[in-house]
């Protein structure tokens, strides 16, 4: 098979695709769930929660052959009875009346899906996660308004960090400390507390951290985002809830912005 005669098989190969949304942080369960039953990822488009991955499988053929075996199987079965008809009746004085045969067409299975028509592929998104619940904020959570501002009691934090476990919460709070993670240059340890940055007083709550992240990836800043970000900023922080390692409750960034 020459070159010319691979790249026209292939470009004869017809695709159905599936277009996905992934919460943030979920994507490569996600891929590697959808590769499993034999897809292939074309695009993956990353959103503020949610990211968009873009699917293609080649369209499966119909038993085309099984269904005219079939067929051929009636069409015999059909000349034969016409054949018996026609030798048990030969004494009967009324000329045997015709016998109508099944069509030679192959004969689709009511239990059979029909081939789907040529066309452009189904390209409807679907959701293979959970929809996400709200992020917890001070006016929809009481737990989390206790937590941010009252003392940072170690039994309390951690009863938090174990029911909300996964979830989002959402707060103003403001950079404490910044320090690189295990001597990489683009890599931080970044300490969060709740409230507006202060050096003389604490508005309560735990410390919070943002361990080992990138600041152009990993912070997923938006807004106007500044040319630096460092200690004294104030920040608006949506992130996922993580374990409490005393003394810091470790937080996954999932939005943050400068306030």
């Amino acid at each position: 098979m020459t070159d010319s005669d691979v790249r026209a098989e292939a470009e004869a190969i017809k695709y159905e695709t599936q277009s996905v949304k992934a919460v943030r942080g979920t994507e490569n369960r996600t891929i590697s769930k959808w590769e499993n039953d034999g897809w292939e990822l074309v695009t993956q488009t990353p959103g503020k929660l949610r990211s968009e991955l873009v699917f293609r499988r080649p369209q499966r053929k119909p038993p085309w052959k099984t269904l005219a075996i079939i067929g051929g199987v009636l069409v015999a079965l059909g000349i034969f009875i016409g054949i018996m008809v026609a030798v048990t009746g030969g004494d009967n004085d009324d000329a045997a009346e015709p016998v109508d045969t099944p069509s030679a067409e192959p004969i689709v299975p009511e239990d059979e899906p029909a081939p789907e028509p040529e066309g452009p592929a189904n390209t409807k998104p679907i959701e293979t996660e959970p929809t996400e619940q709200a992020p917890l904020t001070m006016e929809n959570s009481p737990e989390l308004a206790a937590l941010l501002t009252g003392p940072a009691d170690i039994p309390s934090v951690e009863a938090f960090a174990e029911q909300y476990a996964g979830q989002l919460i959402e707060f103003d709070g403001s950079i404490g400390a910044m320090h690189n993670h295990e001597g990489y240059t683009t890599r931080y340890d970044i300490l969060v507390t709740y409230g507006d940055y202060s050096e003389t007083h604490s508005n309560g709550g735990p410390s919070f951290q943002f361990r080992d992240v990138n600041i152009t990836s990993d912070l997923n800043l938006t807004g106007d985002v500044p040319d630096t970000i460092g200690v004294g900023d104030n920040v608006h922080v949506i992130a996922r809830v993580g374990p409490f390692r005393d003394p810091l409750f470790q937080l996954e960034p999932v939005e943050t912005r400068v306030r």
